[in-house]
């Protein structure tokens, strides 16, 4: 479990990284680049492998990718409300890339793409069973 842990805390690292390059990234293409392509994607998979580490077991990874997304577009919507204890913590670096500063349309889709790219990300991360790995292989499971 040590392994997998660290493997889910090393693509923790690479996507929180990732996102903040989407975040700033100033080239062609940058209002879908920063607002809402791979930075929200990112945002998802973040929290996610976040979730992942508290319950890193395998049958946790779908209820983690719809609590994520279910989650992530309830604070979007709460994003039409501003109320003026948050703005302080909303108008920081940290409190805008957590809570998001603005609703938008156009990140609700990217929400379940991202929890998808996680979902497959942690299927990924995480090594198959030896008992569902020896019938992928049609051999008797490990004694």
């Amino acid at each position: 479990m040590k392994s997998v842990r660290l493997r889910v805390l090393s693509a923790l690292v690479a996507v929180t990284a990732l996102g903040f390059a989407a975040k700033f990234y100033p080239g062609p293409g940058r209002w879908w680049v920063n607002d809402w392509g791979p930075a929200s994607v990112a945002y998802e998979v973040f929290f996610m492998l976040l979730a992942f580490l508290v319950v890193p077991r395998r049958g946790a990874i779908t209820p983690i990718a719809v609590g994520v997304c279910a989650a992530t577009c309830l604070l979007e919507f709460a994003q039409l409300c501003h109320p003026a204890w948050l703005e302080p913590f909303r108008s920081t670096l940290l409190g805008g890339a957590l809570l998001g500063t603005s609703f938008s349309w156009w990140d609700l889709p990217a929400y379940p793409i991202g929890c998808l790219a996680g979902w497959l990300l942690l299927r990924w991360l995480l090594p198959m069973p030896e008992a569902r790995l020896a019938e992928t292989r049609d051999e008797p499971p490990p004694a």
